[in-house]
């Protein structure tokens, strides 16, 4: 029997199973969840107690092609009363091509009230955006819909709630907060100390191939399991009608957009797109007798980058070992890392908030006299993330502005 073509799935015999790779066509997959009030058949009748039929959304990925959530809605969710002319909100690019090792001093990025207007973007490439940003207050004056990309946004500093059509999600220090590009949200804070770091993928965000069998299921040898990964909770629908702002962003245009009724009126969804919260205090560390390479602190994979959650953790065991890292040429790759908190024992002089860029074509290395202060350790307390990018990034106004320009020579003795 000859195979047959059903979107990019094959229907194939048995002799060739062995040969096909199915955490590529299941890469994607997160896991299914349910929330609120759902009819017993999808696209079928759902009514109110007064009658009235729920407004029936869906939610897809790649078409019709890829995962996909269903959610039912108080209101249509298309009625649109009054759009506003678009800001430009491109990264200002200043340096498009560069070969140098950066250090950006990331808590001197100046707080600033609005969430929206806080947003810094430092370094960029056509698949990402790495941005940094200190809001001082709650973002409840408006709607936020990222159109253009996935967002991860790692919480350095603060408390609060992520609040979205798909319900609410609470967070703290040292949470990642994943949320698929389309998703209507507000992020709600406790209070005005605020940091984050943020990374825009114009790919979706998933959980590491490395790290999941054929049906998506996170493995034994993973570093976390979906017990550790958060969903929404709190599924509060709000019924009502107005005139409510919501700021759509796509190709770097933010869209003010005005709906009739409140954005976040679903009363029930399921399915596999959704935003989670997961921390990086429950990331459980990979370690060996010798140096383990970074591809076991893998978090997150996209099809332009990878990124890895560095944590406490003992030191290789070894007899002879050396817990510094080796020098290291990525030439296929940029490596930046954020350092969070913690003393990295591979570096001088790390502050919390710093970023370092290593570029692709260049070594980097330990900084002089770590490699042998290393040797005898028994663990290190660093936290950190980090993200290697498959394409050579670029440094934005803002990145100069926080620069330590000494950095490139810091590992002359």
């Amino acid at each position: 029997m000859s195979s047959i073509d059903i979107f990019p799935i094959k229907i194939i015999e048995s002799s060739q199973l062995k040969s096909i790779n199915f955490s590529q066509i299941l890469a994607s997959i997160m896991h299914y969840y349910r929330l609120g009030l759902l009819p017993k058949k999808r696209h079928t009748q759902f009514r109110k107690e007064s009658g009235e039929l729920y407004s029936e959304q869906l939610f897809s990925t790649e078409g019709f092609s890829d995962n996909y959530s269903l959610l039912y809605h108080n209101q249509p969710p298309t009625q649109i009363i009054q759009i506003s002319d678009p800001l430009d909100v491109s990264p200002n690019v200043v340096i498009n091509k560069q070969l140098s090792h950066r250090s950006l001093k990331g808590f001197n990025i100046v707080p600033t009230a609005d969430y929206l207007e806080s947003r810094k973007p430092v370094l960029v490439n056509s698949d990402c955006k790495i941005i940094l940003a200190a809001p001082q207050q709650s973002s409840t004056q408006y709607f936020y819909k990222n159109a253009d990309a996935d967002e991860i946004i790692f919480i350095h500093e603060g408390t609060g709630t992520l609040k979205t059509m798909y319900g609410n999600l609470h967070f703290e220090y040292g949470d990642y907060l994943v949320i698929p590009r389309g998703t209507i949200y507000q992020l709600h804070f406790n209070d005005s100390h605020n940091r984050l770091f943020i990374v825009e993928s114009v790919s979706a965000v998933i959980t590491p191939k490395r790290y999941r069998n054929e049906f998506g299921q996170l493995m034994e040898h993973s570093p976390f399991c979906e017990r550790d990964i958060r969903k929404p909770e709190e599924l509060q629908p709000i019924d009502e009608k107005g005139d409510f702002l919501l700021y759509i962003k796509k190709q770097d245009q933010l869209y003010p957009y005005h709906y009739k009724s409140h954005p976040f009126d679903v009363v029930g969804w399921d399915g596999y797109v959704y935003p989670y919260a997961f921390s990086i205090h429950d990331f459980e560390p990979i370690t060996g007798r010798v140096h383990q390479p970074p591809p076991v602190h893998q978090t997150f994979q996209t099809r332009g980058f990878v990124v890895c959650s560095f944590v406490p953790r003992l030191y290789d065991y070894h007899p002879l070992a050396i817990p510094a890292p080796y020098n290291h040429s990525n030439i296929d790759s940029d490596e930046v890392l954020y350092y969070v908190d913690g003393d990295f024992m591979s570096r001088k002089s790390v502050e919390k908030g710093q970023i370092t860029l290593h570029p692709g074509g260049i070594p980097h290395g330990p900084h002089p006299g770590t490699v042998e202060k290393s040797i005898g350790a028994k663990e290190t307390q660093e936290l950190a993330v980090m993200v290697d990018t498959f394409r050579p990034l670029q440094l934005t106004d803002h990145a100069l502005l926080i620069e330590d320009t000494t950095y490139p020579y810091s590992w002359v003795h």
